[in-house]
């Protein structure tokens, strides 16, 4: 057998956290125990499949993909790697003589008795393991001589596996009362470094959060204060980022009142799909600089407000102000980020079905002047394609739609450039009727 320890690092500010080193561990093999202060994990059996134990060793290490740690021992049993660990984060090196050179001060199991050890004469694992073992099992008690046992290999080592919960659910105490909503990310961003390692050890990404406050009990005007208020966020597509989760929290958060005080937060996970895995080509893939269109979309719709980022839909119409409609882009964001349509022909020409659609197309059609049966928009007005005959929405009158006939028109002005006019159409055109023509859209 061989065993790694892992020592966690403080980060940012908050300190170790081995529960998230230990879920991310579990990705390189099964067997993972938290001991102590470090995360131990059994590779014997799983070494193989990721090179041997150097490049195992050098992944695990690799500080840009684990969670923050610096410091490792390895060795045939946990207690060996355990001490050997603990050496390391001391600045010592490893002894000549293994195991027995190692000091008792890096064997959990010696830890309280090593006053009466050191008066003893007993600094070393070898030192002690030479005491006869009934007189150390009735000084000290047969714990000690088992842990020693274990340590050298000659009495099996029992261990308590890390097992991944099926629903991130996590819950964390604020180190003070939190009385502003945007200082909450603070306390939630170590809740998303645990998360980050529970995804990466699932491979699966997050789609739906709950970001859960509990208040301080008291209250307000007479009127009690909820015990707590309830956050989801959202993503359109499964992601590991917490980087664009957590600027997704601060935008949420800034725009939330709190009624009361804060004194601890929960994360759950409400939704999550598997996430492509890394592309094995030997070509290099291409990267685009910055957030993607669904990162931006999604961090404009929190921070303006969803009704305030829109993009267009089309609609079955052959009407122009009625082909497409506003909705929300965080609703539609896939289609946004996808725009090519599957259930189109490979033959359809989108040229020739829309030339003669303009590029801006006003809200309400603007009435022209017309002097001599020649429109007017700043001057004369020239036709210089047309007319393009619409005859549509005589269905829907039961709806309150209105028909539209109409002829229409480039038109080319002085003033405005090109312009995209209709002459009106009537379904019965009495004697002398006045033509009207609209203005309808702009090219730009």
């Amino acid at each position: 057998m061989h065993w790694i320890a892992l020592l966690p690092q403080a980060e940012a500010s908050q300190p170790p956290d081995a529960t998230a080193l230990g879920w991310w561990a579990l990705q390189f093999t099964p067997r993972v125990a938290l001991v102590d202060e470090a995360v131990l994990l059994e590779v014997s059996g799983s070494e193989r499949l990721w090179g041997g134990r150097d490049r195992l060793l050098a992944r695990l290490c690799k500080g840009n993909e684990a969670p923050a740690h610096a410091i490792h021992g390895q060795g045939a049993t946990s207690l060996v790697a355990l001490s050997l660990l603990r050496l390391g984060a001391q600045g010592q090196g490893v002894p000549h003589h293994m195991p027995d050179d190692l000091p008792l001060a890096t064997l959990s199991a010696a830890r309280p008795h090593l006053h009466t050890l050191t008066r003893l004469g007993c600094q070393r694992w070898g030192q002690l393991r030479a005491l006869p073992r009934g007189g150390v099992a009735r000084r000290f008690g047969a714990p000690l001589l088992e842990a020693l046992d274990a340590a050298y290999g000659s009495q099996p080592e029992s261990h308590d596996w890390l097992a991944l919960p099926e629903v991130f659910d996590l819950q964390c105490e604020l180190p003070a009362l939190v009385d502003a909503s945007p200082a909450l990310i603070f306390g939630a961003q170590r809740l998303l470094g645990r998360l980050r390692a529970w995804l990466q050890a699932r491979n699966r990404g997050a789609l739906a959060l709950e970001l859960v406050w509990s208040l301080d009990a008291r209250r307000i005007n007479g009127v009690a204060v909820p015990a707590e208020e309830q956050l989801v966020i959202r993503t359109a597509e499964p992601t590991q980022d917490m980087t664009h989760l957590g600027r997704l929290m601060a935008e949420h958060l800034a725009r939330v009142t709190l009624p009361a005080p804060v004194h601890s937060l929960r994360l759950r996970s409400l939704e999550t799909a598997s996430v492509a895995t890394a592309s094995a080509s030997l070509l290099p893939a291409e990267r685009t600089p910055g957030d993607s269109l669904n990162q931006l979309v999604e961090r404009l719709s929190a921070r303006l407000g969803a009704q305030q980022v829109v993009c267009l839909r089309a609609q079955a119409d052959h009407r122009p102000e009625q082909m497409q409609s506003r909705v929300a882009a965080q609703d539609a964001i896939r289609k946004v980020a996808n725009r090519v349509d599957p259930t189109r022909s490979a033959g359809t020409n989108d040229l020739e079905e829309g030339a003669l659609y303009p590029t801006w197309l006003l809200r309400e059609p603007l009435r022209l002047a017309v002097q001599g049966e020649r429109p007017h928009h700043g001057g004369p007005l020239r036709l210089l394609a047309g007319p393009q005959r619409l005859e549509a929405g005589w269905w829907g009158f039961d709806a309150g739609s209105t028909a539209a006939l109409r002829d229409y028109f480039i038109a080319q002005s002085e003033q405005a450039g090109l312009l995209w006019i209709y002459r009106e159409r009537l379904a019965r055109v009495p004697a002398r009727a006045e033509v009207r023509w609209f203005l309808h859209g702009v090219y730009a």
